[in-house]
């Protein structure tokens, strides 16, 4: 009967239209419930809390970290509490619902202060060494966020008459961490949806510790397992934008079209390329309870959005998405003796995972192989010397590169690697390298850098504007 739901960051920083249009909308009586509502912390606190997500800009935890001044992490996370007050203020007009939001704000990041102050005398001393507590630190810290949110979220409902329920996953005053769906399950065993809405915290305290696997994408992983544990209808996650035939900003918004179903292949593609409808971790635990996903705009609730399920397939064979990203450089690595040595490159991808560098594709001849990864040029630097050191014979180039794709859930077009090649020689774009497997979900092309903005147009152009596609774009 019921429906869990995602609410991203950049969504909850507009609360009173996320309140309006989707919480509670034009619902009335029973129509507000059969919800639950995973909430993430509002936009830019996360990072004020850890680092920032795109600059590393310190935050609170980077500042522990250091160690070398206390002071510091003190003062960022008295700016943290500045941040959060400003929110309730902004949120709460009663002086009775501000209050009780700035308790609870108050009251926890007093008691983060109290235990990393601890955590630090303790490590003082020599048997005790700060490096094996700062990922307990660091997801102590990332919860203060959503919890922060999810409180506001509750009270507000409350202040309008729902029946709101708190489900604090953080795990805050517990004795001992429970494994991660056992936490999710015990958290659930008592709310009656049926006349509570329930709003949950993005992230979960658990023995595993989800942010050594997913860092900052515990969020949907949560979600993901909620719906899976409760036996949800449907999945839902609500965004800023609509999941489109191509980034509006580059192809003209009268140009694109949403996407009205598609499939979860086509959602692992758009992961892979850093354009995630949905964590691919996320979506497994989707696909494996048979659970369909939805990705709505939050700010037009009555559209439908895209329906993501398991074994969809567009009625004709086209492309649904153009997309890509442009922070790949392309390494490659060129040496005669690899003809013939089977398992050359293992040492290359051990080297590529030790730096944390994300690898999109790779390709290989005779006697080369260029991975085309995705990290900062420091790093990819990095690794082009580590691997001349252990191959000598090698010559190791590094590329700056783009990758645009062209993806479907039925790709297999007629002539498509011709419309392909000649939408991009229209626009006198070269090509560098083109992939597709025999599953055609999706051809990749690589493209120098400065060529990736007039490539997505190109292709979304010839591969998609000329042609109908009714199956595609039709409402879900």
């Amino acid at each position: 009967m019921h429906t869990v739901e995602k609410i991203g960051g950049t969504s909850m920083s507009r609360f009173q239209e996320v309140l309006d249009n989707l919480l509670i909308g034009e619902r009335q009586g029973p129509e507000l419930y059969q919800r639950v509502f995973v909430v993430s912390a509002y936009s830019g606190m996360t990072n004020l809390l850890l680092e920032h997500k795109k600059t590393g800009e310190p935050g609170v935890y980077q500042r522990f970290a250091d160690a070398s001044n206390e002071e510091a992490w003190l003062d960022a996370l008295e700016q943290v509490r500045a941040q959060m007050l400003a929110k309730n203020t902004e949120l709460f007009d009663s002086p009775f619902e501000r209050q009780q939001a700035n308790h609870f704000v108050n009251q926890r990041l007093d008691d983060a202060s109290d235990c990393m102050r601890s955590l630090q005398r303790v490590c003082a001393y020599g048997h005790f060494q700060l490096g094996e507590h700062l990922m307990k630190v660091r997801e102590m810290l990332a919860s203060l966020g959503e919890a922060h949110s999810a409180f506001n979220t509750v009270l507000a409902l409350k202040h309008r008459g729902v029946n709101a329920r708190l489900v604090d996953l953080t795990g805050w005053h517990m004795d001992a961490p429970l494994p991660f769906e056992q936490m999710i399950s015990h958290s659930f065993e008592d709310v009656d949806l049926s006349r509570e809405l329930a709003v949950a915290t993005g992230y979960t305290h658990c023995t595993e510790g989800l942010m050594n696997t997913f860092d900052r994408g515990y969020s949907e992983i949560t979600f993901a397992q909620i719906a899976a544990a409760t036996g949800a209808r449907e999945a839902i996650i609500h965004k800023e934008f609509h999941l489109s035939s191509a980034d509006p900003n580059l192809v003209g918004a009268d140009k694109v079209v949403t996407i009205g179903r598609t499939n979860y292949d086509v959602a692992d593609q758009l992961s892979n390329l850093g354009m995630e409808a949905i964590h691919p971790k996320a979506a497994k635990n989707l696909r494996r309870a048979g659970i369909e996903l939805r990705i709505k705009n939050a700010f037009e609730p009555d559209h439908a959005g895209t329906l993501i399920s398991q074994d969809y397939k567009s009625e004709k064979p086209c492309v649904e998405i153009i997309a890509g990203r442009k922070d790949v450089f392309g390494i490659e690595v060129f040496d005669q003796e690899m003809l013939g040595e089977v398992g050359y490159d293992i040492e290359i991808t051990k080297l590529l995972k030790q730096l944390k560098l994300y690898v999109v594709n790779k390709d290989s001849d005779a006697n080369s192989i260029t991975y085309y990864a995705s990290g900062s040029r420091k790093l990819i630097n990095r690794a082009a010397k580590l691997i001349e050191e252990r191959y000598p014979a090698a010559e190791v180039t590094v590329h700056n590169v783009a990758i645009v794709s062209a993806i479907g859930s039925d790709l297999k077009v007629k002539g498509i690697l011709h419309k392909t090649v000649a939408a991009l020689a229209s626009a006198g774009i070269s090509i560098q390298a083109i992939h597709q497997s025999i599953r055609q979900v999706e051809m990749q092309c690589v493209v120098n850098e400065e060529d990736y903005a007039a490539a997505v147009a190109a292709l979304h152009r010839g591969l998609i504007e000329p042609e109908n596609h009714g199956d595609v774009i039709a409402a879900a």
